[in-house]
């Protein structure tokens, strides 16, 4: 017998979360990537009792943790179709996106004549321009923009302008104001960024601090995605963390922001146990900020099995009527070379109180599937990309 459908979906994006190199990898200098895999390795083995339970390790192999005779879920990997590894294209294509240009990287930090442009548009210098951590950034050019008031302006692997500044410095309504400027000078097609980012800190030199006021300026995506068809069709969308950000509001009806992973877990219980009717959406950020960029495998295996002990908090809270999606949005393996996002297959896991047994999802050519089967779950127009699985959940 069908079963109506779910009256809410809770999506949670394990930020970075990767489980093996992609059929692509090699185009994206990724051969051998692999998150969760080596993250599990280089920490002797993983303790994950709830996701294995789930059907983690029915997935993939993954050292310490066993696969499941009865998983509790629906367990699957997705595969990427979009052209990218950044936050923003994974986000985009799980809500039914399918990104053909790549956003551009500043391997090189950024051309003269836009930082000329945001020196003029801003009256402030700029230094740094250069990719680089955003920790060890602030530690080299703090105590000259403390002298200076310049901006330190860097950027990453991903296609992100970053701009740092301490608050006492330049208080925070100016460094919005900033970024904003300089948003709106990267729009030009021959820029291409896809956030600029304030990066906050405090503190004296040798003990500065990022503060938890980062804002991102995203682009908006370039096309609708399933959070517009729900938003029209009167459903909730509930973002958490930087769901907001990345999308750019686009489709979202209530936004919360969030500090870390567990303020995030501490949302979504929250988010959980209210009566809504649609999608709540969180991303987990700290596994690729915190740890995978700073290639710290045994930060990210702490993190992921602190992840792991929060979540009967969620499932306790569940009814039939919710749903429980888990996946990623690209890999950022911990002990790869540099700091790059990797290109890798990323875990499916769908679960619900409802279900008496798992099964298994097979492989998902884009990660947009997760959008169809929302879509589909709501009776809202489907993407143009993606196949829902909604049939066998139901």
């Amino acid at each position: 017998m069908t079963r109506k459908p779910f009256e809410r979906i809770h999506l949670v994006v394990l930020d970075s979360v990767g489980i093996g190199e992609a059929p692509d990898a090699e185009a994206f200098g990724d051969i051998g990537a692999n998150t969760l895999g080596h993250t599990a390795e280089a920490a002797g083995g993983l303790a994950l009792p709830n996701l294995e339970r789930m059907g983690l390790a029915n997935i993939v192999p993954v050292q310490g943790v066993t696969p499941a005779d009865q998983p509790t879920a629906h367990f699957g990997k997705m595969q990427e179709a979009s052209v990218g590894k950044d936050t923003m294209t994974g986000h985009w294509e799980i809500m039914g996106l399918n990104i053909d240009t790549p956003f551009k990287v500043y391997p090189e930090g950024f051309p003269q004549d836009l930082i000329q442009k945001l020196e003029e548009r801003t009256g402030r210098k700029v230094i740094g321009n250069k990719p680089a951590s955003g920790t060890a950034i602030i530690d080299e050019l703090g105590e000259e923009h403390l002298k200076t008031g310049a901006l330190i302006v860097y950027t990453s692997a991903d296609p992100v302008l970053q701009i740092a500044a301490h608050e006492e410095i330049i208080p925070l309504d100016e460094l919005y104001r900033i970024c904003e400027i300089a948003r709106e000078l990267t729009l030009e097609p021959e820029y291409l960024v896809g956030r600029v980012i304030a990066r906050p800190f405090i503190g004296e030199p040798g003990a500065f601090k990022r503060t938890s006021n980062r804002h991102d300026y995203a682009l908006a995506p370039f096309s609708r995605t399933v959070m517009n068809e729900l938003q029209d069709g009167g459903f909730d969308v509930i973002a958490l963390g930087k769901i907001n950000d990345i999308y750019n509001g686009a489709g979202v009806t209530d936004a919360t922001r969030t500090t870390d992973n567990m303020d995030g877990v501490d949302k979504l219980v929250k988010t959980v146990g209210q009566d809504f009717s649609g999608l709540s959406f969180l991303n987990l950020v700290d596994f690729d900020a915190v740890y995978g960029h700073r290639r710290d495998a045994r930060g990210y295996a702490e993190a992921l099995e602190a992840f792991d002990r929060r979540l009967p908090e969620v499932t306790e809270q569940l009814g039939e009527e919710d749903l429980l999606i888990i996946t990623a949005d690209h890999g950022n393996d911990p002990t790869f070379e540099g700091t790059d996002h990797t290109r890798e297959y990323v875990p499916l896991l769908a679960y619900s109180p409802r279900f008496t047994s798992g099964g298994d999802l097979g492989l998902r050519r884009t990660f947009a599937d997760i959008g169809a089967t929302i879509a589909d779950n709501f009776s809202v127009a489907p993407p143009e990309f993606g196949t829902s699985f909604m049939e066998k959940l139901r």
